[in-house]
């Protein structure tokens, strides 16, 4: 039995203590700690995942785990159990834009760390002086808000609770469940009421007529998995020292906020994943949409899995389908890419003819917003590796917040054109340039590009060359660490 005591927060907290419970008396051996003996919330966590992994007896093991990992209430005492390590590029944003007149939209993928982010954001108005009763935070997944998915309701609930005060600030998290939502954020702004926070995991929530209702009343801040920096900070400080080992994990199992903190291990990681994977699925784009062809949703994803870094087309998608006994028409291919992109699952990166200074529409890439879950769809295979890193360093640029594109050049291609306040640089990637005839080939489109902007080549090589012709030359690892 786990000896220490409970993590703040914890006792007292009916529907947490019920999800414990439920797993003890599945179990018989997980039991609240006993209060009186100091143990870290990270070691209790580590002690619960350590017992999970060895459990191997109960049939049920499996169905139990499952169960928790598409119960958000679990995640909530995974949060509890495991310090919040604090996001400094996300919090600036948000204290930046504190008390602006601006509504502030905090978007990205189910369990990239929105929710963290807004419980962060509160402790530190409370450092600030905002007393806890001008904080009004609502989950809207939760059973407790039932009654309030109905926007009416919802407003006239928001409205009695911040009626008469001053001060206020408004956290309404995955607000996308709650149909007309943007009604009652637009009313209550325009009341001047509080200063809100909402957040989602589907960016259809930002569709054009919501914008439209919206149109420069709200900042859009996109939340991604961790960079290779924020997973170093969330890894237990005993396990930070091998970076080049900690990066090959990073790549493996990615960048979700509760992966540093589990065994790092297949079979445990693989569990946690496949958890998300479906739910994210389930309830961002099945639901959402009303799907009834899940197993075409499931085969669409796992081509794209496959395809990172590579050109990705209607017609091709339609080709690999056909080969596996299914007949879809265009429009219906289309449909999905557009769902998976909307829960944040792909994102696209178009092709720009250098030349021509146009963005062209066919042939676009797609990386996925996490590796690990990549790599749990395709079953921790170890091709791809160029294209994985390709991965990496997309998302990287995306959260510098540049824009991102591809660059075609001729016949030659270059990885990434990244556009930032009016700066564009040029990024090649590869495993190495060692071989000289790998050298050549991965210089040669940025040796033609005919301005003067930063060419990159970014390598998992160190060596004490820093420049090839002009094109400067750094290790991807020490890139991710920079600024």
């Amino acid at each position: 039995m786990l000896q220490g005591p409970a993590p703040p927060g914890l006792e007292g907290c009916p529907k947490g203590g019920a999800v414990v419970q439920s797993f003890k008396a599945q179990t018989g051996l997980i039991a609240i700690p006993a209060r009186g003996t100091h143990v870290s919330n990270r070691k209790w966590g580590t002690e619960i995942f350590g017992i999970l992994r060895k459990f191997k007896k109960i049939k049920s093991f499996i169905s139990i785990l499952i169960k928790l990992l598409k119960n958000k209430t679990f995640y909530s005492i995974l949060r509890m159990v495991m310090p919040m390590i604090q996001r400094p590029l996300y919090m600036k944003k948000l204290i930046d834009f504190k008390d602006q007149p601006l509504i502030k939209v905090i978007t990205g993928m189910r369990r990239s760390g929105k929710s963290t982010l807004l419980l962060l954001f509160a402790e530190y108005l409370k450092g600030q002086g905002v007393p806890e009763d001008h904080i009004i935070s609502l989950n809207l997944e939760s059973l407790e808000h039932v009654d309030l998915l109905d926007y009416m309701n919802l407003y006239r609930y928001l409205k009695k609770q911040l009626a008469g005060k001053k001060g206020m600030y408004l956290f309404l998290d995955e607000i996308q469940v709650v149909d007309n939502w943007e009604k009652v954020v637009n009313s209550l702004f325009e009341e001047g009421l509080a200063d809100i926070y909402v957040t989602g995991s589907n960016a259809k929530m930002l569709s054009s007529e919501i914008s439209t209702l919206l149109s420069g009343r709200y900042v859009e801040i996109t939340v991604f998995p961790l960079s290779f920096k924020e997973y170093l900070d969330f890894l237990p400080e005993e396990k930070r020292g091998n970076k080049d080992e900690n990066f090959q994990q990073y790549l493996k199992y990615g960048g979700l906020p509760v992966i540093p903190g589990l065994p790092q291990d297949n079979g445990t990681i693989r569990l946690f994943l496949s958890g998300i994977y479906n739910t994210v699925l389930l309830k961002d784009i099945i639901q959402r949409h009303g799907l009834r062809d899940t197993q075409l949703l499931d085969r669409i994803t796992h081509f794209l899995a496959d395809s990172i870094g590579s050109p990705v087309s209607t017609h091709k998608i339609s080709g690999y389908l056909t080969s596996q006994g299914r007949k879809v028409s265009g429009a219906t291919i289309d449909g999905y890419l557009t769902m998976l992109e909307e829960a944040f699952l792909f994102y696209p990166a178009k092709r720009y003819d250098i030349k021509g200074k146009a963005y062209l529409k066919t042939q676009e890439k797609y990386y996925i917003a996490d590796t690990g879950i990549r790599n749990v769809l395709l079953g921790f295979h170890e091709g791809d590796y160029g294209h994985i890193l390709e991965n990496v360093i997309y998302l990287e640029l995306l959260r510098r917040g540049s824009r991102v594109s591809i660059g075609k050049l001729g016949p030659q291609e270059i990885d990434f054109i990244a556009e930032n306040a009016g700066i564009r640089t040029y990024y090649q990637v590869s495993a190495s340039i060692l071989d000289p005839n790998t050298r050549d080939r991965e210089l040669a489109p940025l040796l033609a590009v005919p301005d003067q902007y930063d060419k990159i080549i970014l390598t998992m090589d160190r060596t004490y060359i820093r420049d090839y012709q002009g094109v400067k030359s750094e290790n991807i690892i020490d890139f991710l660490l920079g600024d």
